[in-house]
């Protein structure tokens, strides 16, 4: 029992088990938002614009027994799936641009400026002629 907590210790403490659950936190709470912006602004936009209120739906009457059918609430949650979508797909956009120009800088600071004196074996500038350490003359290297 006690290696079983081990592993499930070592399984919560991985890092993307955390960054699930901060997506899942962070999901629910942006829903709230997408709801607010589907349920405020742009269902009443569309009952201007089309004269018809999103929340539209139809009974369907078999014998005794009403089916309500809920158009209005499918549409909006399509708009809503719409939406989340699109925001997720520019947050994951922006952050890869973001990944790639900071995985190109930290390319550009490892770029090589210094080189190994052949002679004592002293670090030196790139572009030096002779070896501050040794004052040997640096042979000219072919590109």
């Amino acid at each position: 029992m006690k290696k079983f907590f081990a592993e499930f210790k070592e399984f919560i403490n991985k890092g993307s088990v955390l960054d699930l659950a901060v997506g899942v936190i962070i999901g629910g709470a942006f829903s709230g938002i997408v709801n607010a912006l589907i349920d405020n602004i742009i269902n009443p936009l569309i009952a201007c614009i089309g004269g018809t209120d999103i929340g539209f739906a139809f009974e369907i009457i078999k014998g005794n027994e009403a089916t309500k059918v809920n158009l209005g609430a499918f549409i909006s949650a399509i708009i809503n799936f719409l939406i989340i979508s699109f925001v997720i797909f520019m947050i994951v956009k922006s952050a890869n641009k973001a990944k790639e120009l900071t995985a190109k800088k930290e390319k550009e600071e490892e770029a090589v400026t210094t080189k190994v004196c052949p002679f004592c074996k002293s670090e030196i500038a790139i572009d030096a002629t002779k070896c501050p350490h040794c004052t040997a003359d640096q042979p000219e290297e072919a590109e």
